[in-house]
């Protein structure tokens, strides 16, 4: 394809090149410490509140449901996060039935098996599974979902070696005395500029399921299809709406910023 530029002096020539977006292996690695147990604001069936894995699960198959009517032929797989990651289900596949059951299978652990998180070996594998899906012409994305407030991640990871995409979904509680999610958030934010081939974003949010399924729904972009984030203006808080529109069918009131 290509463009001329209209101007009055000059006209320029621009090619666009085309680019082939490739099928995407998506692997979820949960956090599955005590602070995945944390009450959220929305409740369930009989008004039963829901906990952090139980939106999790949720947001998880809305993503699944919407990305595969986008294109069938995405595939995920999952593994969870306590003191290290370890596979949930380790065969990457396009069945919604399958992942559901995997989802089904998530529970927290104990205090004393989710100490200081290493993502070391979430990396190894997935770079190794990186290069398997790069042997299929397709891409490997990781999207961790992490619920601790008061723990940063650590890991050894040369920075040389960026071989898959990184997305970030970080829920957590208010400051405190006892924690301390803006500095959690910015060791999340340095170990995804570290490892991450393509943009990798990342959201946070200690509120309910539709503000989680909100910033969900933005990582459903391709990362070969991403702007960066910085230059990003979704989702829209809600009093960014126009004044013709009905209040009663709005969300949440207030707008969350990252931190």
């Amino acid at each position: 394809m290509e463009m001329v530029e209209a101007d009055s002096s000059t006209a320029k020539l621009y090619s666009l090149n085309p680019n082939r977006i490739s099928n995407e292996d998506i692997l979820f690695c949960i956090d599955i410490g005590p602070e995945s147990l944390v009450e959220m604001k929305s409740t369930g069936p009989g008004g039963k509140p829901l906990t952090r894995l139980d939106s999790i699960r949720q947001a998880i198959l809305v993503f699944i449901n919407a990305k595969l009517s986008i294109n069938p032929d995405h595939r995920f797989a999952f593994a969870t996060l306590a003191k290290t990651a370890s596979w949930l289900r380790k065969e990457f596949s396009s069945d919604v039935e399958s992942a559901a059951a995997a989802l089904r299978g998530l529970s927290a652990a104990s205090a004393s098996s989710s100490g200081p998180p290493d993502l070391t070996q979430l990396f190894r594998v997935a770079a190794h599974e990186a290069k398997k899906s790069y042997a299929q012409n397709r891409i490997l994305r990781v999207i961790l979902i992490y619920c601790r407030s008061s723990v940063q991640p650590q890991h050894q990871w040369p920075v040389s070696q960026k071989l898959f995409t990184l997305d970030v979904m970080y829920l957590h509680d208010k400051p405190g005395p006892d924690n301390c999610p803006q500095e959690v958030y910015d060791a999340l934010v340095d170990t995804l500029e570290h490892v991450s081939q393509y943009e990798g974003y990342i959201h946070e949010t200690g509120q309910g399921v539709r503000i989680l399924l909100r910033y969900m729904s933005v990582l459903l972009s391709h990362p070969q299809q991403r702007c960066t984030q910085d230059m990003m203006d979704l989702p829209k808080s809600l009093t960014k709406r126009s004044p013709t529109c009905d209040p009663a069918n709005g969300e949440e009131g207030a707008p969350i910023s990252s931190q």
